[in-house]
């Protein structure tokens, strides 16, 4: 009798065993990266973005990396105010070109451009995000538009604010900067709500004059920031910049950050921000802590290094390095430069030939 007990009740015992090992989660590990793709939107000539790659291992930089992986093409195209990493592709936003540039985001090779209109009747595409197997692109016709990440195709168009700018996902919503830049100064201040079930706009939310950036802190709060109305026209704004801060919850705003929070752009990873003004000003970037709401330190960079004009801000999740882009003038090769979370300098190089860097994104 006992035999037969043990006989049943040991492959159970190993069963339940297993189960419960499989049943533990496994956080997926992030790789280190091999290279960073920096995105250089150009200058005033037409066709002059520019996408370099940064190889980590040989401290090597291209300059057209773009065109040496595509030799058949011969630009970019001009001004790439955007780019991700969403499903093993590279989506660059292509303002002026008014186009989406689809790219293996591996090898870097060109899949496909998809047209964002034709003249006189171009969209403008401005920021993009993924989720749910979509990207979501926001467009200066007033609009988000979708692309069906498996045919690669455009499609439907969700109605918005006056000329969306930055869009971030939080749960079933995504939340849409409407700058109404277009119209300056009778710029817009409100962010668009999108039910992802749905896909359409059910809310509009008050922020702050000629929004532009959205950022998801580790919290839930959705974060926006605005440029104001008078800057960088000198001697004073006229509104100044600010960073709004919603409950994702509620769709709500729960508050107007004040005082010496007077910053146009934010990046968020995790529970920390940094703040920054791309039309420069005193510092590089501000950096707070968005479960406490106190700042870290009111300067990001400890060691003495000088950025001319923080452009863009990107954090490599699998190490938290730190990478600012430098535009310099606007006009001459800008730079990249990496630091690691406490602000200390790493190394940086020099995105020649291209003009006014934006963002890096990482190749693993």
């Amino acid at each position: 009798m006992k035999k037969n007990l043990y006989k049943w009740l040991l492959p159970a015992v190993l069963l339940m065993q297993a189960c419960s090992k499989d049943d533990v989660p496994v956080n997926p590990v992030t790789p280190p990266a091999k290279g960073l793709y920096a995105i250089s939107e150009g200058g005033s000539t037409p066709n002059s973005a520019k996408l370099g790659f940064y190889n980590l291992g040989s401290s090597t930089f291209t300059g057209d990396y773009f065109v040496q992986q595509n030799p058949s093409e011969t630009a970019l195209g001009s001004t790439s105010n955007d780019a991700i990493i969403y499903g093993g592709k590279l989506y660059i936003v292509m303002n002026i070109s008014s186009e989406v540039l689809v790219l293996n985001a591996y090898t870097g090779a060109l899949i496909k451009r998809i047209n964002f209109g034709t003249t006189p009747n171009f969209k403008f595409p401005r920021y993009a995000v993924g989720t749910r197997g979509k990207v979501y692109v926001s467009a200066y016709d007033n609009t988000v538009n979708i692309i069906d990440t498996s045919a690669l195709t455009l499609g439907a168009a969700i109605p918005v604010g006056k000329d969306p700018e930055g869009l971030a996902v939080q749960g079933n919503y995504l939340y849409v900067a409407n700058s109404g830049g277009l119209d300056y100064p009778n710029v817009d201040s409100t962010v668009s709500v999108i039910d992802l079930n749905t896909n359409a706009e059910i809310k509009k939310i008050k922020v702050g004059y000629n929004p532009n950036k959205v950022e998801v802190a580790s919290n839930g709060d959705v974060y926006v920031s605005a440029y104001g109305v008078g800057f960088p026209t000198p001697p004073a704004p006229i509104i100044p910049a600010s960073v709004s801060v919603i409950n994702s919850t509620s769709n709500t705003l729960k508050t107007t950050l004040g005082g010496a929070y007077q910053y146009s752009h934010v990046r968020i990873f995790g529970n920390i921000a940094y703040f920054f003004n791309n039309y420069g000003g005193a510092g590089t970037a501000r950096v707070y802590n968005t479960d406490t709401n106190a700042d870290i330190r009111a300067e990001f960079i400890t060691d003495g290094t000088t950025i001319t004009t923080p452009y863009g801000i990107n954090i490599d999740e699998q190490n938290g390095d730190v990478y600012i882009m430098d535009a310099k003038d606007y006009v001459t090769a800008g730079a990249v430069t990496c630091f690691d979370k406490n602000g200390k300098k790493k190394f940086t190089f020099s995105v020649a030939p291209g003009v006014s860097p934006n963002k890096v994104l990482f190749n693993r």
